[in-house]
Formats: C-alpha cells, sequence, structure tokens
C-alpha cells in the first residue's frame, strides 16, 4: 500500500472510531502535515525501514505539529518548536507521525487517586474490547489505538508499568528497554532514573524494528526471528489475584514446554512496603528537579515548576482538579529535589532491585510471570483497581531494565498479557524470548470486540 494509502486509512480510522462511533478517545491531536509528509516519502522512495507508515506518538514526547501536553492543560498552549531525537529517529526512518496519543495526566504522578486514560486535554481513554474498562496507564492512548487498529505502531513511555499496563490491557505487544538506551530529549520527565520510551505494537517483529529506529541500532528485529534455545525463569511469586489468569498462564507455561523451551521454576522474595516507599520517594524527588530543568527548556511554557503547575490546577480547578486532585504533587513539592535523601532512598531501593533481578537470572536468561489482570471499570475520581496485578514491573523499573509484554490470551472477554522480564541491556534475549512464545501461543493479531 502506498504511504499516503496507509496514512488515509490511519486517519479515516481515527475518525470513525476514535473521535466519533465507538469515541475510543486514544488520539488527543492530529499531526496536520501527516498526508504531505506521506506524498514527500512516495516521491522519494527510498528504501527506510519504517517507509511511509503511520505511528503515533504519546502526547509527552515532543514532535513539531503536535501539543505535547501531557495531558494537561498548563501546557496546552505552548506550542512545539523542535523535535525530540525520537520524532527525529522515526522520521528518518520513513515513519509518518499522524498524531498524539492520550495518556494518564502527567503520566499518572498527579494523584494516587487518578482514573489511567484521563487527562484534562483528551478526556478519558476506553478500553477498545468494552468501552467502560479501563485502558491502563499511563500509554493509555498508545495500546488502545494499536489494539484497536488505528495503526499497527505507537510510541509509549513507561516509568514503572505505563508501557506494560495498557499494552497488557489492550491486548497488544509492548517492550520497555533498558532506561537511558532511546534518547529522552525533549519527554516530559517524571524520573530520569526510571523514564524510558519504548515501542508499542500488534505484533513482536513490528516493536522489534520499531526499538531498533528508537536505538538507532539493527539488531531487534533479527532477534525476533531466531531460534536460539534460551533458558526461562518461570517467577511463581509473579503470579494475579485472578484464578482465569493464573490459569491461563499456567497453560502458557506448559505450552512452552511442550515446544521444547528449557523452564525453570524460580522463586523470589516480594518488595516490602519499605522497597516500594523508597521508589515512590525517589520518582517524586525527582519529579521536582527534572520537570523544572525540562519546563526551562521548553519556550513559551506558562509554568516553569512544579509549584507553579500546583498553583495553575488550583486556579483552573474546574477544568484539572474536577475528578481527582494532586496529592502526589503536593507530597513531591514537601520531599523537595535531589539531594542527600534523595541519593540515600535511591541507592537502596537499586540495591534491592538488582539484587534481586541478579537472583532470578543466576541460572535463566529470562523472567516471565502474569503482568495484570483484566482491566477494570474504569471510575474517575475512585483511582484504578490494580488488585489484581502482579508486581512484575517492580524491580525492572527501580533498575532501569528491559521488559516486555505479549497477549496470553482472553480472561471473562478481556485480553491479559505474559510478561517477560532481562539484564540490563539484554533486549535480544528479551525480543527472542517474546517472539518464541508469540509463535507457541499462535494467537494471531487479537481483534477487540468494541463492546459500548
Amino acid at each position: 500500500m502506498k504511504s499516503t494509502d496507509s496514512v488515509q486509512v490511519a486517519l479515516e480510522k481515527i475518525a470513525a472510531i476514535d473521535h466519533s462511533g465507538y469515541e475510543l478517545r486514544s488520539v488527543l491531536a492530529i499531526a496536520p502535515d501527516a498526508l504531505d509528509r506521506a506524498e514527500q516519502y512516495e516521491k522519494a522512495a527510498a528504501d527506510l525501514p519504517l517507509a511511509g507508515l503511520p505511528i503515533l506518538l504519546k502526547d509527552n514526547i515532543e514532535a513539531i505539529g503536535l501539543p505535547a501536553t501531557a495531558g494537561s492543560s498548563a501546557l496546552a498552549n505552548t506550542p512545539v518548536q523542535r523535535d525530540s531525537t525520537i520524532a527525529k529517529r522515526l522520521r528518518a526512518a520513513g515513519a509518518v507521525i499522524v498524531g498524539a496519543t492520550n495518556l494518564s495526566e502527567w503520566a499518572n504522578i498527579r494523584s494516587d487517586k487518578s482514573t489511567s486514560g484521563w487527562s484534562a486535554v483528551g478526556g478519558l481513554t476506553a478500553n477498545p474490547w468494552q468501552h467502560q474498562r479501563s485502558a491502563g496507564g499511563s500509554s493509555s492512548g498508545s495500546g488502545a489505538a494499536v489494539a484497536a487498529g488505528l495503526t499497527q505502531w505507537s510510541i509509549g513511555s513507561e516509568t514503572d508499568g505505563s508501557i506494560i499496563c495498557p499494552a497488557s490491557l489492550n491486548g497488544c505487544v509492548g517492550i520497555k528497554p533498558t532506561v537511558g538506551s532511546v534518547p529522552r530529549d525533549a519527554m516530559i520527565p517524571i524520573s530520569r532514573s526510571q523514564d524510558t520510551p519504548g515501542p508499542m505494537a500488534q505484533t513482536v517483529a513490528q516493536a522489534a524494528l520499531l526499538l531498533d529506529v528508537l536505538t538507532d541500532k539493527r539488531i531487534f528485529e533479527a532477534a525476533a526471528r531466531t531460534e536460539s534455545p534460551l533458558r526461562i525463569g518461570v517467577v511463581k511469586e509473579w503470579l494475579t489475584k485472578d484464578n482465569g489468569v493464573n490459569a491461563l498462564f499456567e497453560n502458557s507455561v506448559a505450552a512452552l514446554s511442550k515446544a521444547g523451551v528449557k523452564i525453570v521454576e524460580v522463586s523470589l522474595p516480594q518488595p516490602t512496603e519499605a522497597n516500594n516507599e523508597d521508589e515512590l520517594h525517589v520518582m517524586l524527588h525527582e519529579l521536582v528537579t527534572d520537570l523544572a530543568e525540562y519546563l526551562n527548556t521548553r519556550p513559551g511554557t506558562l509554568v516553569k515548576n512544579l509549584q507553579e503547575i500546583i498553583d495553575f490546577n488550583r486556579t483552573n480547578e474546574a477544568v484539572e482538579l474536577r475528578h481527582f486532585g494532586q496529592e502526589l504533587f503536593e507530597r513531591a513539592r514537601e520531599l523537595g529535589g535531589r539531594g542527600p535523601e534523595h541519593e540515600i532512598e535511591r541507592a537502596r531501593n537499586l540495591a534491592w532491585a538488582e539484587q534481586l533481578l541478579n537472583l532470578g537470572l543466576e541460572n535463566v536468561d529470562v523472567l516471565i510471570g502474569c503482568t495484570y489482570g483484566p482491566a477494570w471499570t474504569s471510575t474517575l475520581g475512585k483511582g484504578d483497581d490494580f488488585g489484581s496485578a502482579s508486581w512484575i514491573t517492580t524491580a525492572p523499573a527501580v533498575a532501569g531494565t528491559p521488559i516486555g509484554t505479549i497477549p496470553m490470551g482472553l480472561v471473562d472477554g478481556l485480553p491479559v498479557g505474559l510478561g517477560f522480564v532481562v539484564g540490563r541491556n539484554r533486549e535480544e534475549e528479551l525480543i527472542t524470548a517474546m517472539a518464541q512464545a508469540e509463535r507457541v501461543l499462535n494467537l494471531g493479531v487479537l481483534a477487540p470486540t468494541f463492546l459500548k
């Protein structure tokens, strides 16, 4: 299909499914130059890895022509004047960035009662399987758009679970790579220690190709095709509180074993409340410093630091605070930015996460487990129901190591994910394991039910 045709199809799907009809609300803004860029790629007829393919970009990453609001009206009237390195690499690879995806406002760091998928700018993203269900967060729009087939490709970002959760709940593939392996310039931050952009797609091969472009490497697509034998550790603690998900996981492990994959049972201690509190404190400390640094490099912003965002939200509470507050912002302000306390907590938390992952990966190449339960019902102002989630994302988030997920099947008519964890900079093994499991499970691309 020609580039202009592919882009036109994507725009038509967005108009018919996202902005009207089912009202998915996964796309926050459309790039005004999408068709022009597609036509340019057609005329150039260059042999590029993403030649003419329509791609969506999470709205916390800057690309000229898109708003990069992080879902907040505080940034809604601040035109983007630069392309992030991510946008530059996508364009250089031939991709047509057709729009920006909705997200949980400020990537879900404003309140512990926030509703995943809601932002003041984009509204509430729905789940393409059942409209009232959560699309997960914070890369809600990126996961929902890919699962709904608006495009086959999108970019999300993760601090702890923000790619894995929406990929799992919507039924697509997501990869959070090693922190620092993908440039984060011109990306609205939470935590320099944990933030990273990553690919979301309908298949592992697509996600691998996209990761090649994002990292400026040419190794991951090949990893998706290899049949190299891997030792996979099944972490028995990475289960959910949903019996249907756990049974599906056991069936998936049995299928992998029957296909000749070496399976080893692994046991890992769960994180303590102190571990979780350390992680939260580190993120809040870094939010104060890192967000101010970002805002002061972006021309024309009305807000320059966290305090000014808090004040803006209070002034515009009818828009910003109508469903939930900003308790985490206020707690971050009280904690303050980077300093001795942050350094102690970060060192302690990192040591815990690295020790746990080293223990888990001691005799295997890849660890697997359940990710989240089926999508819960979205309840604006009452927070999210993570009660049936496993804790698979926690240690990789703190350690900055890769994690990925593929669809594992359906439970009660909703998709759930199979998670994969590897050591730092071991994305090749991650992708090889994900692709091999994808072939064994043989689910194909899941087709959402669009129940409303």
